[in-house]
């Protein structure tokens, strides 16, 4: 049998992929090192917390390491099926690349540890503001004997990595021999079968992870709910790229709608908040409550594409939803409530953290994850237990590493549920996330504290699949109702489940949808797409049904909840509490465009700046605009000074204040 034979280009990268892994390594070990005073916050099984965090960090480093091999790896590869070439001129300058590549990698690992330890952030495009004032980075840097030593890793991994890349490139041999016809082809199979696995494993090593829906993302680190050990398996490197790219990304440029002082003003006064506060945020406001806070269970579920429109309550014909409709009738409901934007990242963000998304950008995928002052932050401070269930992998969207790091303790996802009940991307159907979701309840329940469990279903959503099976019965003929009505049926299975629990006459019940979908709709920005069912029901609690018809969005839930709760807290959002206060208009974005709204009319504000108003109660196709300027320009303003006010906060990191 013939030995199989590893071409020596592949021995060169894997040799050197190894080496530079040691030396990412290295510098999270000092990381950690410096860090000491962290492991007293960690619990008892910190030891586990931290061998979880540097294997996080070998897939981290990884994923840097075989960006920077991909092009040495294609070129040596080329040059490999060329029979008898002499590559030594072509290997030192992929040494010389390789070298580079490392020592600026090496030099990103350094800075970032003081980084690191001045911000408690992994190093992002925030560190190239100090360029604005060199003198005063300069001086920041040598003014600071602590950053001096820093270097002496630096220089050392740089020279130590040098002798070992020339090292290990003089252990080659035989890369440019010439091979006789007799063995040609063996040759030609072997570079060709090589090649073609080695693409494969450096592909997956980009990726970071082998699930298909998403690659390997910052949030992916966040595997627990302490913040040192989610951000020691950090690579530096990754983490400056991505906020780069992020930064450069031409779907996402920077509001400038007002200025932002005008903006803030203007706020305050939509808000009535007081000019003079004690606050670092402008925005926050202290809400106090008289009386005992109820101390009952949180159960919120965000619901996937479930459009108003689609209930029976808001005109629909087809009976799609006889659940909602019935729970609607002996709840809280609210009539005209609004998403703040069209995707489940947008469902999630305001629902929980009360600021609406600005238009393109995806708040969640920010590389300095921001501790918002949200429904989950703001009860766990109150003792409150919280869990996340997703039916599919958490990782999508960031979803996952947003919430551990906004209080969230636990998410269940695709990866805690048997994989034969996986049915699509999309994960298990919605009545099985429900139905395992149960027991875990139940343990929390037993721990005499009061809980927040989040649910997002996903099963309106394509690929559309109907579990088989299963007691539901569709009526409809066309998929995209069936979905609907076994979406609206698992709701009604987890009601009935969760009913005879212990905890159920002690817990509120949120229901909300993440976004609408199309249905139909008279104007280009389809409000079926932002229209919300909003039905708070409270057995035992709320005592009876109310029908509010104010105007409001998923912004306003948090605060909303918080009064039902009886709970003194600081409002640091830009939601109000609905049964309180009200508001003159809704906002909102879509892709490409702004919406606003009040209880007669529609203000739709496109990126091209043509603008429309339309009377959308009355399903009026024509544009009022010019006939009602005043209003228009109201309704922009309303609108531009919340979003303005919003990209301010979390431009200077002002959205998670909180009492101490």
């Amino acid at each position: 049998m013939k030995k199989i034979f590893i071409p020596e280009h592949i021995r060169f990268l894997v040799a050197v992929y190894l080496t530079g892994l040691a030396f990412f390594t290295f510098f999270r070990l000092i990381l950690f090192l410096t860090n000491l005073d962290q492991m007293s916050s960690l619990p008892e099984y910190r030891i586990s917390l931290l061998l979880k965090a540097f294997l996080m960090g070998f897939r981290f480093d990884t994923v840097v390491s075989c960006y920077i091999l991909l092009v040495p790896f294609l070129v040596l590869s080329a040059a490999s099926f060329v029979n008898g070439l002499d590559l030594s001129r072509l290997i030192k300058w992929v040494s010389l690349y390789l070298g580079l590549s490392y020592s600026i990698g090496f030099c990103i690992c350094s800075v970032d540890i003081p980084f690191f330890n001045h911000f408690y952030a992994r190093i992002s495009t925030a560190v190239f503001s100090w360029m604005n004032s060199p003198g005063f980075m300069f001086k920041l840097v040598f003014q600071e004997i602590r950053y001096w030593i820093f270097i002496i890793p630096f220089i050392l991994s740089v020279i130590s990595f040098w002798l070992l890349l020339n090292r290990i490139r003089k252990k080659i041999r035989g890369l440019n021999t010439a091979v006789p016809i007799s063995k040609k082809l063996y040759f030609y199979l072997n570079r060709s079968v090589f090649f073609i696995i080695f693409s494969v494993i450096l592909f997956a090593g980009i990726r970071g992870r082998l699930a298909v829906k998403s690659p390997i993302r910052v949030g992916t680190a966040y595997f627990s709910s302490y913040a040192f050990p989610n951000q020691l398996g950090l690579n530096p490197v990754f983490t400056l790229m991505r906020s780069l790219l992020d930064d450069l990304a031409h779907e996402t440029p920077q509001l400038q709608m007002m200025a932002d002082e005008r903006a803030i003003k203007l706020v305050k006064e939509y808000l009535n908040i007081p000019n003079k506060t004690d606050y670092p945020s402008p925005i926050a406001r202290e809400v106090i409550t008289t009386g005992t806070p109820l101390g009952v269970n949180v159960v919120l579920v965000i619901m996937e594409s479930m459009s108003a429109e689609f209930m029976s309550r808001y005109g629909n014909p087809h009976g799609l939803t006889p659940f909602l409709d019935r729970l609607a009738r002996l709840s809280y409901t609210f009539d005209n409530i609004y998403t703040s934007g069209t995707h489940t990242y947008s469902g999630i963000y305001s629902t929980l953290f009360s600021f609406p998304v600005l238009m393109r950008k995806n708040p969640l995928k920010q590389v300095s994850m921001l501790a918002f002052n949200g429904l989950s932050n703001t009860l766990k401070r109150q003792g409150y237990q919280t869990i996340y269930f997703t039916t599919h992998d958490d990782q999508f969207d960031n979803i996952g590493g947003f919430l551990r790091a906004n209080g969230f303790q636990r998410i269940i996802s695709e990866k805690d549920y048997p994989s034969a009940r996986v049915l699509s991307t999309l994960g298990v159907p919605d009545d099985y996330m429900f139905e395992v979701a149960i027991p875990l309840i139940n343990r929390l329940n037993d721990n005499n504290h009061p809980f927040l469990a989040v649910f997002l279903t996903a099963s309106n959503h394509t690929p559309y699949i109907v579990p088989e099976n299963i007691a539901f019965k569709p009526r409809s003929h066309k998929m995209k109702y069936r979905v609907v009505e076994y979406s609206d049926w698992a709701l009604g299975k987890f009601m009935e489940l969760a009913a005879h629990q212990k905890w159920f006459g002690n817990t509120l019940f949120v229901f909300v949808a993440d976004s609408g979908t199309y249905i139909k709709s008279r104007y280009d920005m389809p409000l079926c797409f932002f229209h919300t069912p909003l039905i708070i029901y409270g057995p035992g609690l709320l005592k009876k049904p109310r029908i509010i018809k104010k105007i409001g969005g998923q912004i306003d839930i948090f605060p909303t909840i918080m009064g039902i709760l009886n709970i003194s807290y600081i409002n640091n959002t830009l939601g109000i509490d609905l049964l309180k206060e009200n508001r003159p208009y809704i906002y909102f974005c879509g892709d490409d465009k702004m919406g606003c709204l009040n209880h007669d009319y529609f203000l739709v504000m496109r990126n091209n700046g043509h603008q429309s108003l339309y009377h959308y109660r009355d399903l009026d196709n024509r544009d009022y605009l010019q006939i009602n300027k005043g209003l228009a320009s109201r309704m922009k303003s309303y609108c531009g000074s919340m979003l303005q006010t919003t990209q301010w906060m979390i431009r200077n990191q002002k959205v998670g204040f909180h009492f101490h």
